[in-house]
Parts: C-alpha cells; structure tokens; sequence
C-alpha cells in the first residue's frame, strides 16, 4: 500500500489552497473542508468490519476508499494531517456528557486535538457530527461565547477539566410524523463534553476502541452517517434519513425528517453522504440517546 501523503488527504477534502502559512486562517479552512467532506459514521460496526486504531488502515479508509469515520478515526488522522503540516498540535480525550446518567461518561470516549498558534491554543473536532459539530477551531478560552453556524460553543475551564457547552435554536421539524420524536434535540443549552489537557498517545484509545464496538454502546445500538452541508448538516440514523437547515435569523433550524425504504439505502448514501459500502449495511436504531 503507497505512503501516506497530504496531497491525497486534500484533494480528499477539496481543499486546494496554499498551507505555507501554519495561521489560523488555514487551520479554520482545512477543518470546515474536512467536515464538509468526511462524515462522522459508525456504518463499519453495521457492515461487520471492524474499526482499527491504526494510521494507515485510517487513511486508506477515509481518504483511499472515500468513507468516513468515528472521533478515533476522524480525529486520529487530522490530528496526523495537522503535525505533517507542521502544527503544534497535541492529542487529548474528553468524556461525553450522557443524558441518562445525567453526567459525563467514565471513560474518555472521544478523541480531540489541541493546537497551540503563536501561543494561542484552539480545540478541534472533527467528529462529532449532526448539531453538535463545530465547523471551526474554537479557542481555549474559558467563558467565552463563539457564535458558529450550528449555535454558540462555550468552553468553561473547571479546574482539572474543561467543559464544552452549546447554546442552539429551536428546531422546526417540518414532518408532522416525526414532531415528537425522540432522535428530535428540543433543549436548546446542551452540554457535550469535558476533557482535560493531558497529552495522549493513540494507546490511550485501544480498549475503548474495542468496547465500543463489541459493547453494548451508543455505536452498537445505532447505525450513524452525518455530514456537515454549507446551510446545516445531513444525517441518517437508523432508516430515518433528516436535512437539516440553520436559520439563525429565525431563531430555528428546520428538520426535514423521512423514514427511508430498504431500497433507497445504497443511493441515499451514495448521493447525500459520497459513501459506497463494500459490505451490506444493516440499519439499527435501538433505543440509545442520541438526537439530530
């Protein structure tokens, strides 16, 4: 298999511009191509493949065979893409915030990345996926409001931890079928996750990596394909497939929800997210809190 390179992993994202300068500028425009790009999806899990923890087999899947992938992927090879280019960029975990315990998990679940900027340090992600997803770096600053498309994301520092929070709108789900559906985010202030600023290797991640796809998990329960769109995000959970449209200046964002048939599974994921499975998906959406 051919090295990995940054010319294969740009012309993955569209990205085409000049990375002489190591600026913000830049790493804001290579994070919001990524996410534009390279869905959040767990679809391996649904396929009977396996998600590895591994460089090579990452690149090969998100940039060689075009799909995408979880935190541990996504995260795992931007995090490589921004210390080629020759960022200071540091690995961190962080711990979701889960609705029915009412508290974030116990483990670190979620991979992120830290880069420090002429002496400015900014958290990114991109993986996270739907409404949650931040299309740029925020700063490491604590209390501040940073007003992006999705909402505004608030970084709290707490001592040993920080906290990401995110003030949203209210949604406007346009199928009367689906106005009181549980996979609908009716809370407009949400914490998403905590972490702190302990560098991590990618050995730090090997025993959730397994449990999350071999345990009973947020990832096993549902089969999740999300990509961000200039105007919202699209998603499908289990065979109900939603486009979502931001307008802050409405005050809303609007939900167009559907249930999919069987045979529009492969068109659908093919025109809407640019993925071809290799193997046959088998959609789940068991009850597990998550939202759109």
């Amino acid at each position: 298999m051919c090295k990995m390179n940054l010319e294969e992993y740009f012309e993955r994202i569209g990205f085409h511009a000049s990375f002489d300068q190591l600026d913000l500028a830049t790493l804001k425009l290579i994070h919001k191509h990524h996410v534009m790009s390279i869905p959040f999806e767990n679809l391996s899990i649904h396929c009977g493949e396996s998600n590895i923890m591994d460089l090579d087999a990452t690149f090969n899947k998100l940039v060689r065979s075009r799909r995408g992938g979880w935190c541990l992927e996504n995260n795992f090879l931007f995090g490589w893409v921004l210390r080629e280019m020759g960022y200071d960029t540091t690995m961190l975990g962080s711990r979701v915030f889960n609705r029915f315990l009412n508290d974030f998990g116990p483990l670190d679940s979620h991979l992120i990345n830290k880069v420090v900027i002429d002496g400015n340090a900014y958290i990114t992600d991109v993986a996270f996926g739907v409404s949650f997803q931040v299309w740029e770096p925020l700063e490491l600053v604590s209390g501040k409001d940073q007003p992006q498309a999705a909402g505004v994301f608030r970084l709290t520092d707490n001592g040993d931890i920080w906290v990401l929070e995110k003030t949203g709108r209210k949604p406007e789900v346009l199928n009367p079928e689906f106005a009181k559906s549980s996979l609908v985010n009716r809370k407009e202030n949400n914490l998403i996750y905590c972490f702190s600023l302990v560098p991590r290797e990618a050995e730090h991640f090997l025993e959730i990596n397994n449990k999350l796809q071999t345990e009973t998990s947020l990832f096993t329960n549902k089969s999740i394909c999300s990509l961000q769109t200039p105007t919202g995000f699209r998603a499908l959970i289990g065979w109900t497939y939603a486009d979502a449209t931001y307008k802050p200046d409405e005050g809303v964002d609007v939900l167009d929800i559907r249930n999919i048939a069987e045979e529009e599974l492969e068109q659908i994921l093919c025109e809407r997210f640019n993925v071809k499975l290799q193997n046959k998906l088998q959609p789940l959406d068991n009850k597990s809190f998550y939202t759109f």
